[in-house]
Order: C-alpha cells, then structure tokens, then sequence
C-alpha cells in the first residue's frame, strides 16, 4: 500500500510502520462495512481492536474463534465480548444477525482504494491512533467515529480552539445577519467555527469564517456523505472553499451519499468537536437542537440567540434559553464562554448618561419638583414632592452640591444642567 498521502507534512505525528498501515486500512474498511453509531459493530472495534473487528465483521472468523476470545477477555462471562455472543445488550439482535445485515457489503469493500480516492482529492484519514485526533470525540466513547476522512491542508483544530453555529435551514434575515457577524467575529478572534455545510445558518456561518484573516482555520464542515460530494449541490462553491481554507470532514468514505438518518448522526460530531455550541435560529423539531441536546450530555457550553417572540425560527432558541442555555447576541459573548479566565471579556457598554443617574430616590422627588423657571419656597417643594421639610431641605443641599439645584430671588428652581 502506498502511504505517501498519509506521510504529507510532519504535523500528522502517527505511528510509523506496518502495523500502522493496517490499522489504518481496517478501519477505512469498517467504516464502508459498518453505519455511523452501529451497536454491534462499535463494541466489535472495543473489544477486539480494528483489524480483528474486521476478520470477523466480513465473516472470516469461525464462531469458535469469538467464543474462545469471549472467554479470555470477559473471564467470567461478561462484557462487550459476552454481550455480542448472546444479543443481550444494547448490541440489539446480537452478532448473527448483524453479520447477515452487514454481509451484502463486505464483497464491495476496498479501503485501499478509498484511500487513494481521498488522496486524489488532496485529503487524508485520521484515526484515534493519530496524534492530530479530536481529543474532544474520545469523550463520545462507542458512539465515536471509527475515523474520519479529511480534505484541507492544515492539522485537524484543538477542539479547545471550536466553536460550532448551527441553525435553521429556511433562516430568517436576522438570522443570517447575526450567524454571519458571529461567525467572522469568532474566526477573528483565532477560533475555528464548525457547522453542517447545509443551507440558512450553516452556509452562512461558513461563509462569513472565511472572510477572516484570523491566524487559526477558519472553519471546518462535518458532512452526512462522503466529502467528495457536494451536498447540498448549491453549496458546491463554498464547500470547495471550504476544503481548500478550512476542513471538510466525514465519517462516512469517498461516494457515501448523505441521507436523512446520516445528517442526525453528524450532528453528535459537530457537538464533540466544539467547545461551545451556539444556536442562531431554530424551530421547535429542527435539527440543530439535537446538536445542542449533545453537547449538553458531553458536558459542553450551549448558547443560543434570542429572537422576536413572533418568530417561529427562534423558538426553538427561546426553548434552549429557558433550559438554561447561555445568551449571546455577539461574537465577543461566545468567545468569553471558551476563551481562558480572564480573556475575551466583553468590554462594558458605552451608555449615555444624564445628571440625574445615581441620585436617590428623595433626591429625584426633590429634583421633579423644582421648577425650572421661577423659583418655589420649601413648604411648597414640600408638598409638590410629598415629602417633609426636613427631607427637602436635605435634598436641596445635596442637588445644590451636584450643581443641579439654587436658590433664586422667588426661593429655589432647578438649573439648565439638571
């Protein structure tokens, strides 16, 4: 096997030799064998490693071999092992019946030349052996990918560094506006923003991150087919822009064609590799809330932008707000959430003041009452402000001091500055 596309640059850091070059192999083939987020085939891959999950995923493993195996590494009959050869766990129908479904597959399997399709494309595939590996999806366990194939020439971003902006497809103006100023403010500030490549907030998210002249990538798109296809086929412009700027990325190889169970799988991606996940627009069942429900099970920042309470785009963000889910209206916000304590912090708002801010609220009934003209005795002031003589007095001594009260021939007025 040629690994030429793998050795490209120093950065990639993987083990060396042979066996590397197996590993690799098996799971590129896995991943054509095997559905994103399969029970059987996951715990496979845990419980025997990659190139054995392969010998017997393809059917060239007498069952003797897998009982044996479950016996010497589940001892007493239980563990991933066990849980395969009986069907008793989530692994749902058990090894048997996931070899007969994963059977029509395994006479098209040819990961060698899915791998020199990816390098055709100027792309690569990673896999957790490899230390550019997301350290952010170790944290989805069996529901981790297998690999992932790559197209972009830069290492894959710390996922300290992303920030995924997510949202409706059938986005709103405002919607496209705020997604847009956030994403550009993001990527200015060095983070990588991370999104599904589709139509609304999505492209325009992508869109606006490559606009920036920030020092770090500045966006990545996690597809549900392989990335050598475009899809949405509108997007073809940007997601080339995108593979020659940033990262297009899949877990699915060369040719895979995205389908509607495949996007909702992505989405636990786009979630494990962003430390912060901001919702711009989202109706009630759109899909970006499922990003958002992951990253709060993998235990990450969620965000959401508030809209008009007359927009049905927005509310699903209401519903993310009221859960709990922090309030962004800007970039600086979202990046305060990942960046280091004491970084990023949004600085105070420029607010225009008057005199009368600050004053208590004698002072203020003083103040109301003074005429602006004429001047008013004190038993007057009194009675117009509700308030004793002594508290009058008091508060005609301090709003003179502040400048904002004097005494006239007629008794006392307010002044122009007041």
């Amino acid at each position: 096997m040629k690994t030429t596309h793998q050795e490209r640059g120093g950065w990639i850091g993987a083990a060396e030799g042979r066996d590397m070059d197996q590993t690799r192999i098996a799971r590129a083939a896995l991943s054509r064998l095997f559905e994103p987020l399969d029970p059987v085939g996951m715990l496979l891959v845990e419980a025997f490693g990659p190139l054995e999950a392969l010998r017997i995923a393809s059917g060239q493993a007498p069952a003797d071999d897998l009982a044996a195996l479950a016996r010497v590494l589940d001892g007493a009959g239980r563990g991933p092992a066990a849980t395969l050869q009986s069907g008793t766990g989530k692994a749902g129908g058990g090894l048997a019946a996931a070899l007969e479904r994963w059977s029509p597959r395994v006479a098209h399997l040819a990961p060698e030349r899915d791998l020199e399709t990816i390098a055709r494309f100027g792309g690569r595939l990673v896999i957790p052996e490899d230390a550019e590996w997301p350290v952010g999806l170790t944290e989805l366990g069996t529901d981790g990918p297998l690999c992932l194939w790559v197209r972009g020439e830069e290492p894959l971003p710390d996922t300290e560094r992303c920030v995924a902006v997510v949202g409706s497809r059938d986005a709103t103006g405002y919607g496209l506006s705020v997604a847009g100023e956030l994403a550009r403010g993001l990527a200015d500030f060095g983070v990588t923003v991370v999104s599904g490549g589709a139509y609304g907030i999505d492209g325009q998210a992508h869109r606006a991150a490559l606009t920036s002249s920030g020092p770090a990538v500045p966006t990545m798109a996690v597809l549900a087919g392989g990335v050598d296809r475009y899809y949405p086929s509108g997007h073809e412009e940007l997601l080339r822009e995108v593979a020659r700027r940033g990262h297009l990325i899949s877990e699915l190889p060369p040719g895979a064609a995205p389908s509607k169970h495949r996007f909702l799988k992505r989405n636990r991606l786009i979630a494990a590799m962003s430390m912060l996940t901001v919702v711009v627009e989202a109706r009630w069942r759109s899909g970006a809330l499922s990003t958002a429900r992951r990253a709060v099970d993998l235990g990450r920042q969620v965000a959401a932008v508030p809209g008009s309470v007359y927009s049905a785009n927005s509310a699903g963000c209401h519903g993310l707000l009221r859960d709990g889910a922090m309030c962004v209206t800007e970039a600086k916000e979202a990046y305060e959430l990942i960046a280091p304590a004491g970084e990023g912090l949004p600085e105070e708002r420029d607010t225009p003041t008057k005199p009368h801010d600050g004053l208590s609220l004698v002072d203020l009934m003083v103040l109301e009452a003074l005429p602006v003209r004429r001047g008013s005795q004190l038993e007057h002031l009194a009675v117009v402000a509700g308030l004793s003589e002594a508290e009058v007095r008091a508060g005609l001594g301090r709003l003179s001091l502040l400048g904002m009260a004097e005494r006239s021939e007629g008794g006392w007025r307010r002044t122009r500055e007041a």
